[in-house]
């Protein structure tokens, strides 16, 4: 017998591209189908299940094995960023001292297709003994995880999909479109705002269009602030800072409070303009006075929508006195732009014209 390792022979395929796609839309519409099932069908127990994990005091826990349980994981994500404290818990580590996670005020949501998966249900008497109220997810009432849980949600009877119609594909599917359905309506009822989903996303593009003006502005130490009565040459001489720049000066008067705003494009307008004489003049006189501007408390969307709609690159960021604390600009928020808009900021600059 030869010692060298001998490539397994390319699996023989029976089936053409036309074939492979036939099957796949056999699958899809296999769940699809369930799925429409189910939205005209929806468990008359839902509501209750709805109330119980509203009403919850303590945790939302989630139990399942298998593919249920990875099933339960992504619900017990979806409940915990929409408002609804949630844990998964494995069965097998519940036996195993985990169990001790589990208080009386908590609701336990137990996943289980058949409803006999023996790591589930030999749960049941310690759950009962925790006095804590139980949901099963299940395919019929009179399954053993069924008849021992306060609240069943009934999935009712389906195939699987695939030739084989062995693998959890659509009972699984449908699974998580009622847990889906259930985590929302939870976090409707308890008045779940945008501003609470920003909360628990913080990062990436999506905390960035749930987040304040605050968090996004440049600080004041990082823009350019002079007194309206200084001349253009005076104020871009002493306003030089470090690194990045905005390209906008904001102007104060005797009581720090914003009056105007010197873009760089107007400093080159003059230069176009062969104005050379203005840049020793007082910069009141060719600054945009009482320019548009919010507040740092505004939805970060509310200042994206004024610099798209209005045509601007620098947006000011006062307090309630109306003195500068910030400036937001466009080369920040891009990404946060309308395709349209956006795709024209990377080949034309915004006029500085405010309206």
């Amino acid at each position: 017998m030869s010692s060298e390792l001998t490539k397994p022979e390319p699996f023989p395929s029976s089936l053409g591209p036309f074939e492979q796609l036939r099957l796949a839309r056999e699958i899809i519409s296999t769940e699809a189908n369930a799925l429409t099932n189910l939205a005209g069908n929806l468990p008359k127990t839902f509501v209750e299940a709805v109330t119980a994990v509203s009403q919850c005091q303590g945790n939302l826990i989630v139990i399942g094995m298998g593919k249920a349980g990875l099933i339960g994981q992504k619900l017990v994500a979806t409940f915990a960023s929409t408002g609804t404290p949630a844990h998964f818990l494995h069965p097998a580590e519940a036996v195993h001292g985990d169990l001790g996670r589990v208080q009386s005020r908590d609701v336990v949501l137990l996943m289980s297709y058949s409803g006999e998966t023996e790591e589930v249900t030999r749960l049941l008497s310690s759950l009962a003994e925790l006095n804590v109220t139980t949901i099963a997810m299940t395919s019929t009432s009179t399954s053993t995880l069924a008849s021992q849980s306060h609240i069943v949600l009934e999935l009712g009877e389906m195939t699987e999909a695939g030739t084989l119609q062995l693998a959890p594909s659509t009972s699984t599917t449908v699974m998580l479109a009622l847990g889906d359905a259930l985590a929302l309506v939870v976090s409707k009822l308890r008045c779940f705002t945008s501003l609470d989903f920003a909360r628990f996303h913080p990062a990436g593009s999506l905390g960035r269009k749930l987040a304040r003006v605050s968090e996004c502005m440049r600080p004041l130490r990082q823009c350019r602030v002079a007194h309206q009565d200084r001349t253009i040459r005076e104020v871009f001489i002493e306003s030089q800072l470090p690194g990045r720049r905005t390209g906008a000066v904001m102007l104060i008067d005797d009581n720090q409070c914003l009056t105007g705003l010197f873009t760089d494009s107007d400093l080159a307008r003059l230069l176009e303009q062969n104005k050379e004489s203005c840049f020793d003049t007082a910069i009141c006189l060719s600054m945009t006075s009482d320019p548009i501007c919010v507040q740092s408390h505004q939805m970060l969307t509310d200042a994206v929508e004024i610099l798209a709609q209005r045509r601007i690159s620098e947006l000011p960021v006062v307090n309630k006195s109306h003195q500068p604390v910030g400036m937001i600009d466009i080369t920040d928020t891009v990404a946060l732009l309308p395709a349209s808009e956006s795709e024209t900021d990377s080949t034309i600059p915004f006029p500085n014209i405010q309206a």
